[in-house]
């Protein structure tokens, strides 16, 4: 069941479980957005696009990735165009954005990433110049985590992204809070795709 913060009213606090009864402000969830069949297909075509190790400054992390339409490289700071979307992309571009509800076109950039055994991702936000950020999940179950700052410490929630699930960012969650994934202890993929402001 699909289900967006935006429709909910009056607004509850943000629960442990971001994807029961309660979703943080902007941020919408979908479960079984994909066959086995078609994530089985799309992990074949991740593996085969020449990804290369993320690289933070010194730092090499336990992923392999690789962008398309917009690239950012984290050691110059310098955002640029990128190689073209393979067309493989195209369908499952469209059915995030009408997830999203937004036109494909606006999707421009895309992000694949291979985890390896061990591997997450550390508490970031989206660079700003991107808007909407929506990711759809493959492989093992992953944990999602919020967090934003208060007077006292952090706003904290998690949540489970099911395999073939997908997640949609938008305004105060996009904008507010920080996220990470938490190492995953089996192989896990992701296809983010993301429009400009």
């Amino acid at each position: 069941m699909t289900q967006h913060a935006a429709d909910r009213a009056p607004r509850p606090a943000p629960q442990p479980d971001l994807f029961g009864p309660a979703l943080l402000p902007g941020l919408a969830y979908g479960e079984a957005i994909i066959t086995a069949g078609e994530e089985a297909e799309l992990i074949a075509q991740i593996e085969g696009a020449k990804l290369t190790p993320f690289q933070f400054q010194q730092w090499e992390g336990k992923r392999l990735t690789r962008s398309f339409g917009w690239t950012y490289d984290f050691q110059t700071g310098r955002f640029a165009p990128g190689d073209p979307m393979p067309s493989w992309l195209d369908p499952v571009r469209a059915r995030a954005a009408a997830f999203a509800g937004i036109e494909p076109d606006a999707l421009e950039q895309t992000l694949l990433i291979e985890y390896g055994l061990g591997a997450g991702i550390g508490w970031h936000k989206d660079r700003p110049v991107f808007e909407h950020v929506i990711g759809l999940s493959l492989g093992t179950p992953a944990t999602m985590r919020f967090r934003r700052r208060t007077e006292t410490g952090f706003e904290r929630a998690t949540a489970a992204l099911a395999p073939r699930s997908i997640y949609h960012m938008r305004g105060e969650v996009r904008d507010d809070w920080e996220h990470s994934i938490a190492p995953m202890p089996e192989p896990r993929w992701s296809i983010t795709f993301r429009s400009l402001r």
